[in-house]
């Protein structure tokens, strides 16, 4: 297939270098929109320029939709204002709207104005709702149809008018006034007695949006009743549009993309890496390095108010590293399984005490599991060396039962966090791992430092 895809680019491509738009046209022919879409989206903005100018406008619209977004910007400039309404007029009204939020105030005005007055209402309303609002993402190309209808009167209207609708496999049913009344699979339809009525096919259980919900709340309700397609309504329940999977799947990669960038200990970039400006990046990396390093700070302050202890005992200087990196590591893995078990729906806030029991016993485990090692690395390495001197012995025992102490610390710290922000409203992403390990280092040196003060006191101490 990629070899197939290659030599139709090539040949396209040469096609239009000689412009033979009857032998173009004859070789575009056998393809649907939709298979070529990806393919000719990868061609260079002038050749494309020169096939929007001849192919029909489904196709440009099936194209354009694939094209990266500076080059949509490009492209645009090349057509005449003619063949750019055209195209912008054809394009789906969520794709369209994606576009326009995208660009500059003023340029994005100059597109809107090359809309019909019907398709620069659509437009307008749609971006009149909050940038990351369900009102944003949906389209109003679905079909809906009467409850007194006939499954065949259904069908004819679906032949009729269902040609360049986002989806057809839900069919909404909505009374003379527009409001919703049910959902319902196009396969029932095919399936039905034709003198069947809708109304006989209705079971009244569908799932409905509201055009101000957030898109992740979207993305949860896709999940939890597997549609293809939900439908959007008015505080009236009257049906205003429909948000497809496709977008949900766009939704799920970017909210995905986001929460990795954020665990990471940056922000979210918002646009693709490589095509990101070098200072934007840098701008986003450096708040966080700024705290991060910050808070690591407090830990060279703890480290001072330990200083005698450390000079009267070198060797716990030996296993400070050890002990607060393997905290911070029992948090980031924690923080990173409750962030996403967050996202996911796997639990609800008011369950805090159950992740806490869970990790209470996990930390404990994993604890004792780094400290029994621990302690007779001391024990074993102590009978080949004298490092660690004579009482190598409560070395051991200190540093085993401070790992116990420190992953256990570090993976309440890592869990707990992130329910703490979304309480107050945050999102816990923001507890990224980087961060939890910061604070766990900080708290690890106390536990380390009061445990060794407990053990070795009177002997190193």
């Amino acid at each position: 297939m990629p070899g197939r895809t290659q030599n139709l680019k090539a040949e396209i491509s040469a096609l239009l270098a000689h412009k033979d738009p009857a032998a173009l046209k004859a070789k575009l022919a056998p393809w649907l929109p939709a298979d070529l879409a990806p393919i000719l989206a990868e061609l260079p903005v002038e050749e494309l320029a020169v096939l929007f100018r001849g192919c029909s406008k489904e196709l440009a619209a099936a194209v354009f939709a694939y094209v990266e977004h500076d080059a949509k910007h490009k492209l645009l400039k090349t057509l005449t204002q003619a063949q750019a309404g055209a195209l912008l007029n054809e394009l789906p009204p969520d794709d369209r709207t994606a576009f326009l939020n995208e660009l500059p105030l003023d340029l994005a005005m100059q597109l809107l104005c090359l809309l019909t007055p019907e398709e620069r209402k659509v437009a307008q309303d749609l971006l009149a709702y909050a940038e990351h609002s369900v009102g944003r993402m949906m389209t109003l190309d679905y079909v809906a149809v009467r409850p007194e209808w006939t499954v065949r009167e259904s069908l004819d209207y679906i032949r009729t008018h269902g040609y360049d609708r986002e989806t057809l496999n839900m069919v909404y049913v909505t009374d003379e006034a527009g409001h919703l009344l049910d959902d319902i699979r196009v396969r029932r339809f095919l399936l039905s007695d034709p003198e069947t009525r809708v109304s006989a096919l209705m079971d009244g259980n569908y799932a409905t949006l509201a055009p101000t919900d957030d898109r992740e709340k979207a993305l949860h309700v896709f999940r939890q009743y597997d549609r293809v397609a939900l439908p959007v309504t008015s505080p009236d329940n009257k049906l205003i549009g429909i948000v497809t999977a496709d977008d949900m799947l766009d939704v799920a990669s970017e909210e995905a993309t986001e929460d990795i960038q954020k665990l990471g200990g940056t922000e979210a970039l918002d646009e693709p890496y490589t095509t990101i400006a070098l200072h934007r990046m840098v701008q986003k990396r450096a708040s966080w390095l700024v705290v991060l390093f910050l808070g690591e700070m407090l830990t060279a302050t703890a480290m001072a108010y330990f200083e005698d202890e450390i000079a009267k005992a070198v060797v716990l200087a030996l296993f400070v590293p050890l002990v607060i990196s393997s905290g911070g590591n029992a948090g980031s893995q924690a923080a990173t399984l409750v962030i996403r078990a967050l996202a996911l729906g796997e639990f609800k806030l008011r369950d805090w005490w159950r992740v806490m029991r869970r990790e209470l016993a996990a930390g404990t485990l994993l604890g004792l599991i780094l400290g029994v090692i621990g302690f007779f690395r001391i024990v074993i390495w102590a009978q080949f060396s004298h490092v660690y001197g004579a009482h190598y012995l409560l070395v051991a025992w200190t540093v085993g039962l401070s790992l116990i102490g420190v992953v256990l610390w570090g993976s309440l710290m890592g869990s707990m966090l992130p329910l703490v922000l979304k309480r107050l409203g945050f999102d816990p992403a923001t507890s990224s791992a980087p961060f939890v390990a910061t604070l766990v280092d900080v708290t690890g040196l106390i536990i380390y430092f009061t445990v060794a003060f407990l053990i070795l006191r009177g002997t190193l101490l």
